[in-house]
């Protein structure tokens, strides 16, 4: 990657940055002022370790060892330029099944109506691999033709040669995904891993639209 593309990303990522809205249903979604990014993966995948890294702010989302604890669609503007969505996570067979379906529902609504929203990042944890789930997701994203790249999360865990062989077979199952983005990010939030390059990802995104 170009070193101007991780000056972009950086310097985008270096300016304000603030949580603006929440929503748990479609009537409280945010009007679509800005483009939009979201993050979606697993229930404790690292959403929200992954938004605070990127933005060098150790609280701006929520963390939590419990998993399935952001119900809803958490909105930040950065820098007025593009806004970040947590999406609810999935996978988490101890919540309520009410609450799974009413989560899904949302993210299906808010994944095939949003015109703002220009990718979504699957996060998948780097212990795990691709499952069943997120492989579901992937099926829902081709079908709304929104178009998503994945996000190996806690390489640090992986010693290298398992890491290579799990890019070899995330880009082989992700090459059969029609709405899938070629590149794979490989990301550690505990230890800072690639994560300038998916600043400048990002920026570049952001840069596309204010171009337009």
């Amino acid at each position: 990657m170009e070193r101007d593309d991780l000056e972009e990303g950086r310097l985008l990522f270096s300016k304000p940055c603030q949580f603006f809205a929440a929503a748990n249903n479609l009537e409280a979604l945010p009007e679509m002022l800005r483009p939009e990014i979201a993050f979606a993966g697993r229930s404790n995948v690292g959403k929200s370790s992954l938004v605070n890294t990127l933005t060098g702010r150790k609280m701006l989302a929520r963390t939590s060892q419990t998993p399935g604890r952001t119900r809803q669609l958490i909105f930040f503007n950065l820098a007025d330029r593009i806004d970040l969505v947590d999406l609810p996570g999935y996978g988490y067979a101890s919540a309520p099944k009410t609450d799974i379906k009413k989560w899904t529902k949302l993210t299906r609504k808010f994944l095939s109506g949003r015109q703002s929203l220009r990718r979504v990042f699957l996060l998948i944890d780097s212990r795990r691999g691709i499952g069943t789930a997120d492989e579901d997701v992937m099926s829902l994203l081709n079908q709304t033709a929104v178009s998503f790249a994945i996000v190996l999360t806690k390489s640090d865990k992986l010693k290298v040669p398992e890491i290579n062989k799990l890019i070899a077979n995330t880009e082989k199952k992700a090459a059969k995904q029609v709405a899938a983005f070629p590149k794979i990010w490989v990301t550690s939030s505990e230890k800072v891993i690639g994560i300038e390059e998916l600043r400048a990802h990002i920026a570049g995104l952001a840069l596309k639209h204010s171009s337009n």
